[in-house]
């Protein structure tokens, strides 16, 4: 299997004195002070955030990041790249350890009392990938009775085992544990689980890594808004965020990196700005 790299992507977040913005009221005003700024991002999700060895993290959401990034304040800017697994995402905008997350994001209910959300920058459907040989599941409906990845920290396997308003699915399904996607997709093809869901272009991401060993089922179960994440209360750099976000649509960055990374594959890829949710 091709992913030794992933398994390897993992380390130790440490505290950063100087993430969080610091003694700054906004992460903006950090930029704007310091040049410097922290980004956290997955480091293995490939074509998201995938980091190799001692460079930086490459993907869609990294590239997003940058773009952003340099836009908030019009100068150049140093970028600390750390790791934000999703299980620690609140922890380390809460604890001053990033100044923001790119990280496949989606916006939530339950997040918004916790996090500030900038955007979204791209509406995302929630999908399924098995195995491409298993013949039992062909529409979600199959899911029903069988193994499905709960990725530590994320939600969308709540999209198919819970009730509504947090559910849309509500069938039964044993739910099989792992830290996260990519031990989801190791799981997967090692056959301890059945189905892995979550965004498609994450789950294609993995997909083109392994051609021929894995399938989507192209049905989608909800829309997602991957968002950019920052320290409650920053309204301004929220603000500053989502001018960036129209503007990175508007020139047309956002089109040219999702076909840079996903224009291999056949799903269909955003094409439109979406709606900024508001900078509470």
């Amino acid at each position: 299997m091709r992913r030794a790299a992933l398994a390897g992507a993992a380390v130790t977040v440490g505290l950063a004195a100087c993430g969080g913005g610091g003694s700054y009221a906004t992460v903006v005003d950090k930029i704007r002070n310091t040049g410097t700024v922290v980004v956290g991002t997955k480091w293995d999700q490939p074509s998201l955030g995938l980091k190799i060895g001692q460079g930086e993290p490459q993907g869609f959401d990294a590239d997003v990041a940058r773009y952003i990034v340099h836009h908030l304040t019009g100068g150049d800017v140093r970028i600390t790249w750390r790791e934000s697994p999703s299980s620690t995402r609140e922890a380390l905008l809460q604890n001053g350890t990033v100044d923001m997350i790119v990280a496949s994001y989606s916006i939530t209910e339950s997040r918004k009392p916790k996090v500030t959300f900038g955007g979204p920058y791209a509406i995302v459907p929630q999908d399924t990938m098995v195995r491409a040989d298993d013949t039992t599941i062909r529409q979600v409906s199959d899911l029903r009775g069988k193994r499905v990845c709960l990725a530590e920290g994320s939600n969308s396997y709540r999209r198919i085992v819970d009730p509504p308003p947090d559910g849309k699915l509500n069938l039964p399904a044993h739910l099989v544990r792992a830290a996260n996607y990519s031990d989801c997709v190791r799981k997967l093809e090692n056959r301890q689980l059945d189905a892995v869901s979550t965004e498609n272009l994450l789950l294609a991401g993995f997909a083109e890594q392994e051609p021929g060993r894995f399938r989507l089922l192209n049905q989608p179960i909800t829309n997602e808004k991957w968002a950019v994440g920052l320290r409650k209360g920053d309204t301004a750099t929220c603000e500053a965020v989502n001018a960036a976000i129209a503007r990175m649509w508007q020139d047309g960055t956002t089109t040219r990196l999702l076909r840079k990374w996903f224009g291999r594959t056949d799903l269909v890829l955003p094409s439109t700005l979406p709606p900024p949710e508001g900078c509470p």
